[in-house]
Order: C-alpha cells, then structure tokens, then sequence
C-alpha cells in the first residue's frame, strides 16, 4: 500500500525516464478532468522533462501535458525492468505480465510501466493537484491547524482527518497509525478536541516519522508494526493493541497509553 514514501521512490525511479521521446502510450484507460480519451497519441513525441510528487500522486510533466499516476493499494512502477518498491506490505508479493494496467514505450526501446494486481492504480493527464492539501513531508503547524479545524469544533476522526488528501496529501494508513501511536492520541479521538499542544506534538511526530522511515525503507518500517496484528501487545509499554476499522481502514492503537 504506497504512501508518500514509496511514491517517492516511484518518483526517483522515474527520473530515468526523462528526456525520452515517447513512440506510445498503452492504457486500460486514460482519463483527463473527467473525461475518457484515447490514450493511444496522448504523448506521441513528447518527453518527460520533470518528475514530481505531491503527496500520493506522481506527476510526470512534458512541455504539452503533464501525465498523472495514481497507485491505489497496491500499484508499482517499473522502468525498463526495474521495480521502484520490491514489496509493498499486503501486496501480491509477485510480478505477472497479466498485471500491467500501463505501458509507455520510449524511442530507445525502453518501458514505463504501471503494475497493479488489484486495478485501483489509474493514469490521468492533465491531474488536478489543487483538489490535494499541503505536502505531508513538508507540513507546517499552521497548515495542520487549518486542516484540523478551530479548537472545540468538529467531530470527525483525527485519523480519518490525516487520511484525507484534501486536508494532508501522502499520509495513508501505516503512517497515520504510527504517527498517533507515538503521539500517543488515539485514532478515533474527534479533531476538536485536539488542543493547541496536541497540535504542536503532532505536527513535530509528523514530522520525524517521515524523516526516520524514510531512512528506514518505507511506511511499513514503524516501531509500533510489530504489535500492528490480531493478538498483538503495544511494543512500548506492552498493553493490548486494540482493532478497529476508520475511513474504512484497519486501525491499531494501544489500549493505554493513546487517548
């Protein structure tokens, strides 16, 4: 399940493709604003010139339009054979030529493709990024305050509120979950009870476990995912770590020390 870390790697892997003309784009679909268009000479002589990532979503831009790809659960890119993530958690684990959703072939016989065994992962062109909130690695105290919402107002989830790509963009479900348990604010606890100090500790936990997973290797990387399992204990203080489902999401939290 990419979340912003794995994006980026996606993102890195990419910068192999600029700079290569591209002879054609192969596509279950292709969508730009809405609409469904033929994908076949979307990018017919074009070449990549940047590649970029904001939150969830990697942007490929050309000097015409710029190409959007999203990874759903389960979605990796490879560039001329290479994988960008070798293994997502609660992914396939395996590649199938059956799997391939998108293909773009270069001038110089190379291939971008896109993987996804469950078919959540889309190409777009022209993506709307104003519909994302701020970037999750670079988020301020100012912008989580805004997507919070003012002290003592509103009742959703503070889970479900990171989770949201029109509030934070990158944060998925591993992130979120580890994120609260080191803050030690419970997942279901509702976004106006947050106080000011609850906000700046966020903010700051936000901020180092992107920096230290990153590190690590990805968002499955956190301290609390050995407890992250039916039967699991809290890996800090040895408490029950409690299941629920938010957002629709597999939810874990220590049964002590989140509140």
């Amino acid at each position: 399940m990419p979340e912003c870390l794995e994006i980026e790697e996606y993102r890195q892997l990419a910068e192999r493709a600029l700079g290569r003309s591209v002879a054609r784009l192969e596509a279950d679909a292709l969508v730009r604003r809405g609409s469904v268009i033929d994908p076949r000479k979307a990018l017919d002589g074009l070449s990549f010139v940047a590649a970029r990532r904001h939150g969830k979503l990697l942007i490929l831009d050309t000097k015409g339009p710029s190409l959007g790809i999203r990874f759903g659960m389960t979605g990796a890119l490879m560039v001329d054979g290479k994988l960008g993530v070798d293994e997502l958690l609660y992914g396939p684990g395996r590649y199938e030529e059956k799997w391939i959703r998108a293909r773009i072939h270069f001038d110089d016989g190379g291939v971008m493709a896109l993987h996804d065994p469950r078919r959540f992962a889309r190409i777009m062109l022209d993506p709307d990024e104003d519909v994302l909130g701020p970037e999750a690695t670079s988020l301020k105290l100012a912008e989580l305050e805004l997507a919070l919402g003012p002290v003592g107002a509103g009742q959703r989830p503070v889970k479900v509120c990171l989770m949201d790509q029109s509030k934070v963009a990158g944060l998925g479900n591993l992130l979120v979950d580890e994120i609260l348990w080191r803050a030690g604010i419970a997942p279901a606890r509702p976004i106006g009870s947050l106080q000011h100090e609850d906000r700046r500790l966020l903010a700051k936990t936000i901020a180092t476990v992107l920096k230290q997973l990153a590190k690590r290797g990805g968002s499955h990387m956190g301290d609390h995912m050995d407890g992250r399992r039916k039967g699991g204990t809290c890996p800090r203080d040895g408490a029950d770590m409690l299941h629920s489902t938010l957002g629709g999401r597999s939810t874990y939290a220590c049964a002590v020390h989140q509140s």
